[in-house]
């Protein structure tokens, strides 16, 4: 019992350690299962026995026989089905062609060129090589994402690694069980048209299944026939059937399965999919906590002291400082990207969960069965995947700013809403090439904002999840421009100083804008512009216009003229240089005009004369004598 809740409470304190220095998780969770595994067999107990004992002598400890493989199967499919959920077809069409080569002539790269590099440095069969070859070639989003939100980068660069970590968890563990299950039908090796004729049946039954069963359960979702408190735990049911049903009538088959219902369930138009994609990644994090507290400390030092030689090193560094620099190259050749940023995306690339969980599992599986070379599989790609994160984590923000891509001033934008003004602003911006992120938590604006091309985020500003984003890298300013004030002031509290080092601002409240003695602190545009004229203005006049200013008295009398109207709000200053200043009652009485400036504003067109003459008839009517 003290075991069992132990792994527990050391697996949500390594995320918690991992969340608190911005690292990936999977580097305390290893780390501490092999100090409680096979270091403390080696150096900390009396008796030589292992803090955390999964298996001992077979059938002992805390999962005697094969109870481990099973927990630890039906765990890797859970987490193998999330993977699935995240892969949309349509994404791979939109991320461009550098991150569709990466995904594919990238993996290639790694696939072949370890598996040549295992067989001749280790001498590893051919069949365990191209399996630990396989098992590498995924990065994956839990290590990447908490390397790249500690470091602002160039945008396009941040997007390559974040899309590719994305894309190629699943694809890569595709692979990896299409590589094992190859294997497994004939473990002395000799591949007959038997064995062929079983790997056969593996694909066919587990893509069946798994293709059938996930149309099968988005029907039943979206048929509203079970209760919404149901819906997470039965899909959960679903996907553990499924696993073992297809596993059934072909041995093998389960993971395969789980990952194809993943994919295909992952790109349904259920309503209910993001809400299983958020349970799944709770579960996964559990999951992922236990597992890999256990697949470590179930390791023996012997396993280690197999690569504990100069052959390791020269492996680790052909997958690091030569298979991955040839793949990025060659998969960005003819590309936009420049030079440095293709020499930091081939310094970034560390192994993750998918990896390390899947190894231990076929290497278990493997090494049980007797296959030759087996033993090698579980401490090779652990090595792999804790050199890389460690070499990732502690050097890339180094060799960011040693290359040049790491961003000296954060010059993005966040839009706290996506309404029709906010759409209409960012899209200025974006033409402006300032990089916008909006965010509401209606998907209609968020859906017209995509249509516009612009990058939005359907997300409650209330959820923590907003400041994981690796999207918001850039971004130096905050806007708030929804028509709730607590909304407005809470971002501004909330995200103002991770989001707005260069600004945060949002719009006046009503309350505000009837107070005479009110003196702005936070507000964008002018005092008397709130979210009802900001609507007013952008349902009558929805365009964005420039008008050229000389020096300051011109601005203030284009401000006042502007006030007057009633159907033009000021918005932003664009300099000589085409560089935008954001126009508050904070900083309106620092800037310095020079003629080429212009006044961007929005509503209809300024004219000029005409609100002139308004004005000087309407002061000529207050001096007129009763």
């Amino acid at each position: 019992m003290v075991e069992l809740a132990g792994i527990i409470i050391l697996g949500i304190l390594a995320q918690w350690v991992a969340w608190k220095l911005k690292i990936p998780a999977i580097l305390p969770l290893i780390l501490i299962g092999l100090l409680v595994g096979p270091i403390a067999a080696e150096y900390l107990s009396s008796d030589g026995s292992k803090w955390i004992e999964p298996i001992y002598n077979g059938e002992e400890g805390l999962f005697p026989g094969e109870s481990l493989f099973y927990f630890v199967s039906l765990a890797i499919s859970v987490i193998l089905f999330e993977g699935g959920l995240t892969l949309r077809v349509k994404e791979i069409k939109n991320v461009g062609p550098v991150i569709s080569k990466l995904i594919t002539i990238g993996s290639l790269v790694t696939f072949f060129g370890a598996a040549v590099a295992a067989h001749f440095i280790f001498y590893l069969s051919w069949e365990m090589s191209f399996l630990f070859s396989a098992l590498i070639i995924v990065t994956g989003p839990t290590v990447i994402t908490p390397i790249l939100r500690n470091i602002p980068l160039k945008q396009d660069v941040s997007a390559v690694l974040r899309w590719e970590g994305i894309l190629i968890d699943p694809i890569g563990a595709l692979v990896a069980v299409l590589v094992f299950e190859f294997i497994s039908v004939d473990v002395g090796g000799a591949f007959t048209k038997t064995a062929f004729i079983e790997f056969g049946k593996i694909v066919l039954f587990g893509s069946t299944f798994g293709f059938a069963f996930a149309h099968g359960l988005n029907f039943i979702i979206n048929k509203r026939l079970i209760p919404h408190y149901l819906l997470n735990v039965f899909a959960l049911a679903c996907v553990l059937g499924v696993f073992v049903l297809s596993d059934s009538f072909a041995h093998e088959s389960g993971l395969l399965a789980v990952v194809v219902m993943g994919m295909v369930l992952g790109n349904s138009n259920s309503p209910y999919l993001k809400e299983l994609l958020y349970f799944k990644e709770s579960l996964s994090v559990l999951l992922v906590s236990i597992l890999f507290i256990l697949l470590a400390a179930n390791i023996n030092m012997e396993d280690l002291l197999l690569i504990y030689n100069w052959n390791t090193a020269v492996l680790f560094a052909i997958v690091v400082f030569v298979l991955r620099p040839l793949g990025v190259f060659l998969s960005t050749h003819k590309s936009s990207l420049k030079l440095n940023e293709k020499l930091f995306i081939s310094w970034v690339g560390p192994r993750g969960i998918v990896a390390a969980g899947i190894a231990s599992l076929f290497g278990l599986k493997l090494a049980k069965n007797g296959v030759p070379d087996a033993e090698y599989i579980t401490p090779l790609v652990f090595m792999i995947v804790l050199g890389t994160v460690l070499l990732n984590a502690t050097t890339a923000r180094f060799v960011a700013q040693w290359v040049g891509v790491f961003l000296k001033k954060s010059n993005g934008i966040l839009i706290i809403g996506a309404s029709k003004a906010s759409r209409l602003i960012g899209n200025y911006l974006e033409e402006n090439e300032r990089h916008v992120v909006l965010i509401d938590n209606n998907q209609n604006n968020v859906n017209k904002a995509n249509e516009l091309g612009l990058e939005a985020i359907n997300t409650n500003i209330y959820a923590d999840s907003l400041a994981d984003n690796i999207e918001l890298n850039d971004v130096g300013y905050i806007i708030a421009l929804t028509g709730n004030s607590d909304i407005n002031q809470f971002a501004i509290n909330r995200f103002g100083e991770e989001f707005g080092e260069n600004g945060a601002f949002r719009l006046i409240t009503s309350e505000e804008l009837n107070d005479p003695n009110y003196t702005p602190k936070q507000n964008i545009f002018l005092q008397s512009d709130d979210f009802i004229s900001l609507t007013e203005t952008t349902r009558k006049y929805p365009a964005i216009h420039e008008m050229d200013i000389t020096d300051k008295d011109h601005y203030e009398n284009l401000i006042e003229l502007g006030g007057r109207d009633q159907n033009i709000i000021p918005l932003f200053l664009k300099d000589e240089s085409n560089e935008l200043h954001i126009i508050s009652n904070i900083d309106k009485d620092d800037e310095e005009f020079t003629e080429g400036w212009k006044l961007v504003y929005l509503g209809k067109p300024f004219d000029v004369e005409k609100i002139q003459k308004e004005k000087t008839a309407s002061k000529e009517k207050e001096e007129a004598p009763n």
